[in-house]
């Protein structure tokens, strides 16, 4: 039962401060322009992520709404099961579920840290959703169409897939590698964006 716990506090708060982190994504547009560039980032996404380490894994469906820098991500198990609430301002970020209670912290990475131990850089999801590396000492591959299908960034191997023509990934494959030749591994798949 422990164990099992830690399982759903681990996916909950993972799944959770992936999105978290991603607090500028800016839907894209088909022509861009200035305007539409300072535009606010509003956009909602909705799909499957599931988490594996060497001890654990799980998954779980998320829905998440972005409206500026707030956001709102539900988790949950099948048929609604485990709901797990986190919602986030600049400043502040909230985890609220039945198993674990209320968590707070001023970061994604913190909250992660506090709920899980596991360190990792949150925010890049914001740039990886957008087929982007986060920084400028990533490492990139791309595919025969120039969008880009490999990220190494930060101590993350990052694979993009995507649908027919379409210039934003449906699939992120997030790998981690370990020591003796383990990794931890978050997949993320976008059913709707």
């Amino acid at each position: 039962m422990f164990k099992t716990s830690q399982l759903s506090i681990a996916l909950c708060c993972t799944s959770a401060l992936l999105f978290s982190g991603c607090q500028h994504i800016i839907k894209p547009q088909s022509a861009p322009s200035t305007a539409q560039a300072e535009q606010p980032n509003e956009f909602d996404l909705q799909g499957k992520i599931g988490v594996r380490t060497p001890q654990q894994s799980g998954s779980a469906f998320f829905t998440w709404s972005q409206h500026q820098d707030d956001f709102d991500i539900e988790l949950s198990g099948i048929l609604g099961v485990g709901k797990t609430q986190i919602e986030g301002k600049p400043g502040e970020v909230t985890l609220n579920s039945a198993k674990t209670g209320l968590i707070t912290a001023s970061s994604p990475e913190e909250l992660l840290k506090r709920a899980t131990g596991w360190d990792a850089p949150i925010t890049h999801i914001v740039s990886w959703v957008q087929a982007k590396p986060a920084t400028l000492l990533a490492k990139t591959m791309q595919d025969d169409q120039g969008r880009i299908k490999d990220i190494q960034e930060d101590g993350w191997n990052v694979n993009l897939s995507y649908n027919a023509q379409q210039t934003l990934p449906n699939k992120l494959i997030l790998k981690q590698s370990l020591a003796d030749n383990q990794e931890n591994r978050i997949t993320m798949i976008i059913q709707n964006r």
